[in-house]
């Protein structure tokens, strides 16, 4: 996946902690993580923002180690679950988790543990496909089983998509905003790794100072964000901040406000850096599109095009590609990055590639004269307003002009707005009065303490829709 003797001599990774590691010296943690590893087999990795879970992910992706990056602070219930469920001959975890989780202790480095769990030696290695190098759990999903499946084609494909539009070298010096088990943040170090840069690792969150300290002293070039990451930064001022080394800001994971977009790429435009719109998802590895730098002011609300080696179609609900600019359809994107397909249980591993590179996104979106795509819904986040199909993500766009801190939720005939601050009320309903024509029966605010997100940054909707 990575070659790492390629770029023996430049600093691969640098942490939050003042350890550094060249890509020779990662490659020395790497062989002797696997020289510990008695035998192939299938592998979790609890990933927190440090160095030893950083050198185990390479380790899985150049040993070809089948694996599954998992939120290494995860709910012991919901890692027993699945455990249970995929059996994995080895758990790479924080060494202070042991107690809980259990297994033979086979392999110690920088605070992690390699566990051999008691039944490794009597699953058959077979039962693991050939192609298959590394899972991800589905976007937004907390206890559920299921997997995105992605071979090493997948996510090699997209680094090297990603490195080619954004033009990374080795003198890149990305910092980590993301965790790097949600398919954004993986992927960001994929993509600088293949091109020999220097991976800031920090486990810092941006509304800590140690996270500024350690983007100011170690001069990162880049970050890369939810739309939640940028909300925030604007509310720390952001706009203000002297970052110099500072050229790339990049968003997915999301659709950020339009006006919020402008004022990035305004900004972005005064200060000779660039902020770049992408569109993804975990069963592409993750990324589809991007909006290229000079076209983000006239296009900011679109997702751009497809990365190279990709391609986009439209279809209508009979499956027949649209083909006339400006009508929704259902998008498809079709590419190498493609994941194989989904798990929900061992004997799932097993199997070959079932989607032979095409992904029906449920996104819908519409296609302008010139190419350039804009996501207008999710299939599924529709309701019916007293017979007219009204979409929620649209609703909640409109209501964070208002408030960034809102979500939306919603069932046949009420739209309930779900917001962290008082006294909106009224205000909120009058907007989308105005703007949708309905009744103000159709709309219901509602103040939560805080919006459901997951560690990604995500609102998580399925909790939202419980509490109707």
């Amino acid at each position: 996946m990575f070659d790492l003797q390629k770029f023996k001599d430049n600093t691969a990774v640098i942490t939050d902690r003042g350890i550094s590691l060249t890509y020779s010296q990662l490659q020395e943690q790497v062989d002797d993580f696997y020289r510990h590893i008695p035998s192939n087999g299938f592998l979790f990795c609890l990933c927190e923002n440090v160095l030893a879970s950083f050198v185990g992910y390479v380790a899985c992706m150049n040993k070809h180690l089948p694996s599954v990056l998992l939120d290494g602070s995860k709910d012991l219930e919901l890692v027993l679950r699945l455990v249970s469920v995929y059996h994995p001959e080895y758990i790479w975890m924080p060494t202070k988790r042991v107690a809980e989780i259990g297994g033979e202790t086979i392999y110690e480095y920088g605070g992690y543990s390699l566990q051999k769990m008691a039944y490794a030696e009597k699953l058959p290695v077979e039962t693991i496909n050939s192609e298959l190098l590394l899972c991800l759990t589905t976007s937004g999903s907390t206890g559920s089983p299921k997997l995105v499946r992605l071979s090493e084609k997948n996510l090699k494909s997209n680094a090297e998509s990603i490195a080619e539009y954004l033009h990374i070298d080795e003198h890149e010096r990305p910092l980590t905003t993301l965790p790097m088990y949600y398919s954004f943040g993986m992927s960001v170090i994929n993509s600088h790794l293949i091109k020999g840069a220097t991976i800031l690792l920090t486990d810092k969150a941006v509304i800590q100072k140690e996270f500024w300290t350690f983007l100011k002293e170690q001069e990162a070039t880049s970050i890369s964000g939810v739309p939640y990451t940028y909300e925030m930064l604007k509310r720390l001022r952001f706009f203000r901040m002297d970052l110099p080394y500072l050229k790339t800001m990049t968003q997915a994971g999301g659709k950020l406000n339009a006006g919020y977009v402008k004022e990035f790429v305004d900004f972005a435009e005064a200060n000779g850096k660039q902020f770049i719109v992408m569109y993804g998802q975990t069963e592409a590895a993750p990324r589809m599109s991007y909006l290229p730098h000079e076209k983000s002011v006239e296009k900011c609300a679109s997702i751009g095009i497809p990365v190279p080696g990709g391609r986009f179609s439209l279809i209508d609900s009979d499956g027949n590609e649209i083909e006339t600019a400006g009508v929704d359809g259902e998008l498809v994107y079709r590419g190498k990055n493609v994941c194989l397909g989904y798990a929900e249980q061992r004997a799932d591993l097993a199997k070959g590639d079932e989607n032979h590179g095409e992904l029906h996104t449920g996104d819908v979106a519409r296609r302008d004269e010139e190419g350039y795509y804009y996501i207008t819904g999710r299939m599924k986040r529709f309701v019916k307003i007293w017979g007219n199909r009204t979409n929620l993500d649209a609703t909640e766009q409109l209501v964070k002009a208002i408030t960034p801190s809102c979500a939306c939720a919603g069932v046949d005939d009420k739209i309930t707005v779900f917001v962290t601050e008082e006294g909106l009320d009224q205000k909120i309903k009058d907007l989308l009065v105005a703007k949708t024509g309905f009744n103000p029966r159709a709309f219901e605010v509602r103040v939560i303490p805080e919006i459901p997100k997951n560690g990604s940054g995500k609102v998580l909707y399925k909790d939202l829709q419980a509490m109707l």
